[in-house]
């Protein structure tokens, strides 16, 4: 089993354990209330015991392992506070090395330069790795904050895809960004 880690600034960007319930759990019930359309908010986290968690993060690794999907838990580094986390999904190996990312900082996080640095440091774990060669975020067009953030650790704009994502009841057009591994800038 591979241990991906890295390190930044101010942040640690690794898969979460079972050890990171509490931490993990009070970030959530910290949150603001909704502040825009793409932001969850407050959710109600009843059902999210430690048992959950544990099996929250044993599907995590089982996903790992199968080289699927890979979700990283963003920890500030002074006091181990969960702050957000950053997850790729392998769309294809193989003469590709393609993958997905996502993104998402907690609202009580927001505004402190946590998504921009933990993004970056996640993107060059990926190339380092996770051997990925392309990464793309696939953002709603109407998502600015999470375009900006993208082009604000190199992403580029290379097209909108029409009806990619069925969201809402209804098949949603995306902008795509990317990077790939010969232009990142660590």
């Amino acid at each position: 089993m591979a241990n991906y880690y890295t390190k930044s600034v101010r942040l640690i960007i690794r898969p979460y354990q079972a050890s990171d319930y509490r931490t993990w759990l009070s970030a959530y019930i910290n949150r603001w209330p909704k502040q825009h359309k793409y932001d969850e908010g407050r959710l109600d986290m009843s059902v999210c015991t430690e048992e959950w968690f544990a099996a929250f993060t044993g599907k995590h690794q089982q996903l790992i392992n199968e080289d699927k999907a890979y979700v990283f838990g963003v920890f500030r580094l002074a006091d181990g506070m969960h702050v957000g986390y950053v997850d790729f999904s392998t769309l294809l190996r193989d003469d590709f090395q393609w993958a997905r990312m996502g993104y998402t900082i907690h609202n009580q996080f927001w505004r402190m330069g946590y998504g921009k640095e933990a993004v970056k440091a996640a993107i060059g774990l990926a190339f380092d790795q996770l051997n990925y060669h392309r990464i793309e975020a696939h953002i709603n067009l109407d998502n600015h904050p999470s375009v900006k953030l993208a082009e604000s650790v190199g992403m580029e704009f290379e097209c909108l895809r029409k009806g990619f994502l069925y969201e809402n009841n209804e098949w949603t057009d995306h902008l795509v960004y990317f990077i790939n591994n010969d232009h990142f800038m660590a």
